[in-house]
């Protein structure tokens, strides 16, 4: 879309997601954590993968034309535009504050994530959540139990086991989450094959947040009935 709205035929979208993958990838292994360790401003990081992904597609624009392309893209994804939430997701974590929990927010993005993406599609600070962890800020990402021990320490030095991470990757939610000692769950909201495996490892796995809520409205009263 970026490509076409500068006048330019409209590149194959397999060949651009494949190059995408490849070129991501490439730059979080060198420049992890969106150049955090190496202070790459931002929109530097995602220049550099943005030409990569093109490159790798066999679009090699020259300098001028490119940035016209990359600016469009930057500041859309910069935005609401290419985002949905689920309709569960504002209720849930307005619940959980009503009942008097601390929302933190860990994630493997950068920043515009918490200050820009988030507050747009409804998302706030104050009402929906409490802090954020991200890895383009903190300079540690998923699966580093690092990022979970960070969150802990922005809840208020809580101790890991009042603390409950809900996440829908075994690799990099659950299996970190609990090194550190923390409760955890995950959500299977696409009905994925590997579901039953992380069931048999021992994983809650529920559908949905409604579900979450539901199961922790039982655990809360099954608690006061003790």
């Amino acid at each position: 879309m970026a490509a076409k709205a500068v006048g330019l035929p409209c590149p194959d979208y397999k060949r651009m997601h494949e190059g995408f993958k490849v070129a991501y990838t490439d730059m979080a292994k060198r420049y992890p954590c969106f150049g955090h360790s190496e202070k790459m401003p931002n929109i530097d990081w995602w220049r550099s993968c943005v030409k990569d992904s093109f490159v790798k597609a066999g679009y090699d624009y020259d300098d001028e034309t490119f940035e016209k392309v990359f600016k469009r893209i930057y500041s859309t994804f910069g935005s609401s535009a290419p985002y949905t939430i689920f309709s569960d997701s504002q209720p849930f974590m307005r619940w959980a504050r009503e009942k008097g929990l601390l929302i933190g927010l860990v994630s493997n993005a950068e920043y515009r994530y918490q200050d820009v993406i988030l507050p747009s599609l409804g998302l706030n600070q104050g009402s929906e959540w409490d802090f954020g962890v991200l890895s383009g800020l903190v300079g540690v990402e998923k699966p580093n139990p690092k990022i979970y021990e960070i969150a802990l320490e922005k809840a208020g030095n809580i101790a890991p086991c009042e603390a409950l991470h809900i996440g829908d990757s075994f690799r990099k939610d659950y299996l970190p989450a609990k090194s550190v000692g923390m409760q955890a769950l995950l959500l299977d909201r696409f009905k994925t094959p590997d579901a039953e495996a992380w069931r048999d490892s021992g994983a809650p796995v529920f559908p949905d947040l409604s579900a979450v809520q539901h199961w922790l409205t039982k655990e809360e009263e099954a608690a006061a009935g003790q």
